[in-house]
């Protein structure tokens, strides 16, 4: 899958015809549609809230893309460049949302900038300041201070939308701002591995490079997502765009303003979700639920005698179908508050309360494999929980277990996924992150494919992740 984020470089200015084919009559015929009249409404009464945003930095001209954008953001700059720097332009949208002038976007379309000015529906420009990021949620809030005559956009309840609601998005594609698409909502809940707390909204709204940050609008004009990324094999818009869900950003967009960061829960758990073999071994009914595979040494779940094999099947209340949510609702409590769990152990249920602590870096028990000054793999690694080694007769430090593959990787275009346990690298043995960066950092030096032994859900096979096939891929 190649996910891409949607800053663009204003300075190229690309378009592209597209055909359309009519609505098949038959379906304004059924008895329970009612065909959509138009937006015009909406659109002049919500378009004035969002802004273009331009924003300038530096960067390397070695990492230039050919589209002139760097990777991995628009400023970005590789460990250990000192190549000459030149000023790079880069493009995205953004959306009021008080009379106080702060306005939401995508951190990667302001990442690295050191100036940053909005373009209003007018076509005037006013510099403004960056109030805080969440690189986690990909979110970020700024503040103008000339608030004369601007318009705010209403926050919508994403958690309300269905597959098959209208949707608006307003942006400025390829630096044409004010622009308007339409679509419906194609899914929700959807995970692209653009991140821990992945939940996005999916629309078939056109979406298009320098649509990122801006607002997608329910058919009543409230905001109900974020733009963020889309699925593009070509690099164009194919129907597929991902969107922030407005309930998760509100909250995160809450804690910038107020404190310039964002606190999270943390637990202290590794989780593994559930299958029917699992859910019957376990003596559960079903499949929601995250079974307990590692538990921190103390962290709040060792303090409040969550055991490995547990069943975590809701926080807070909130039912746990699986890791993710678990992770999201984690991510979503206040540090220090006291957290109902319930847990099934040894086909019992039982309640239990535990403090959460903070979530930071010091907490993150992944590793990335270092990319040096060259290519990087593409995977976050973690030694293997205790269950797993167990289930597949591991010793300890025999292997590693990949917890997340970057999109438009080498990991992510040989296939590799989430959960797969790499047992051998170039023939070598691998049990620990230094293992695997210097195998895949001789594969580059050799210029042939890294050879991988891996199991995959109890089943073995080999994987060979090629260098130097995404270097010239651009992100947005």
């Amino acid at each position: 899958m190649t996910i891409r984020k949607l800053y663009h470089a204003v300075s190229a200015l690309a378009l592209t015809a597209c055909l359309t084919s009519p609505v098949a009559p038959a379906l304004a015929q059924e008895a329970n549609f009612t065909p959509p009249q138009d937006f015009t409404g909406i659109v002049a009464e919500l378009s004035p809230s969002v802004v273009g945003i331009t924003a300038r930095g530096v960067a390397p001209p070695s990492q230039a893309m050919p589209d002139g954008m760097p990777m991995p953001g628009p400023f970005g700059a590789m460990p250990g460049q000192e190549a000459p720097q030149r000023e790079v332009v880069a493009g995205g949208s953004g959306f009021m949302i008080s009379e106080d002038g702060y306005i939401v976007t995508n951190n990667h379309v302001i990442e690295g900038a050191s100036e940053i000015e909005i373009v209003l529906s007018d076509g005037t420009s006013r510099p403004v300041t960056l109030v805080g990021t969440d690189p986690a949620t990909d979110i970020a809030v700024l503040q103008v201070d000339d608030v004369s005559e601007i318009a705010v956009a209403p926050w919508g309840d994403s958690d309300a939308m269905e597959p098959g609601a209208w949707t608006i998005a307003i942006g400025s594609p390829f630096g044409l701002g004010g622009t308007v698409t339409v679509g419906v909502l194609s899914a929700t809940s959807r995970v692209i591995g653009a991140g821990p707390y992945d939940a996005f909204l999916q629309t078939d709204a056109s979406i298009n490079s320098g649509n990122s940050g801006g607002p997608l609008f329910n058919g009543s004009g409230q905001v109900i997502g974020v733009n963020t990324a889309i699925f593009s094999p070509g690099g164009g818009n194919v129907g597929i765009g991902f969107a922030v869900p407005s309930n998760m950003a509100q909250d995160v967009v809450r804690q910038l303003i107020d404190t310039g960061a964002v606190e999270r829960g943390f637990i202290g758990v590794s989780l593994q979700g559930l299958d029917d073999a699992l859910a019957r071994a376990l003596g559960l009914d079903g499949t929601d639920g995250a079974i307990v595979t590692g538990v921190e040494p103390g962290a709040p779940a060792e303090a409040a005698g969550i055991e490995e094999g547990d069943v975590i099947l809701s926080v807070d209340g909130e039912a746990a179908e699986d890791p993710r949510k678990v992770s999201r609702i984690v991510a979503g409590l206040a540090p220090g508050s006291e957290v109902p769990v319930t847990i099934s152990r040894d086909g019992e249920q039982i309640e239990i309360v535990l403090t959460l602590a903070e979530r930071n870096a010091d907490r993150q028990t992944e590793n990335t494999v270092p990319a040096d000054d060259g290519e990087p793999l593409g995977v976050a690694v973690s030694p293997v929980p205790e269950l797993v080694r167990r289930n597949l007769g591991l010793e300890e430090g025999e292997a590693i277990m990949i917890q997340s593959v970057e999109p438009g990787t080498a990991a992510a275009d040989a296939g590799l996924m989430r959960g797969d346990v790499i047992l051998t690298a170039g023939g070598e043995d691998i049990g620990s992150v230094n293992d695997l960066s210097r195998a895949w950092a001789a594969a580059r030096e050799d210029e042939r494919p890294l050879l991988l032994r891996i199991n995959r859900g109890g089943n073995g096979s080999f994987i060979a992740v090629e260098p130097g096939r995404n270097q010239d891929t651009p992100e947005d």
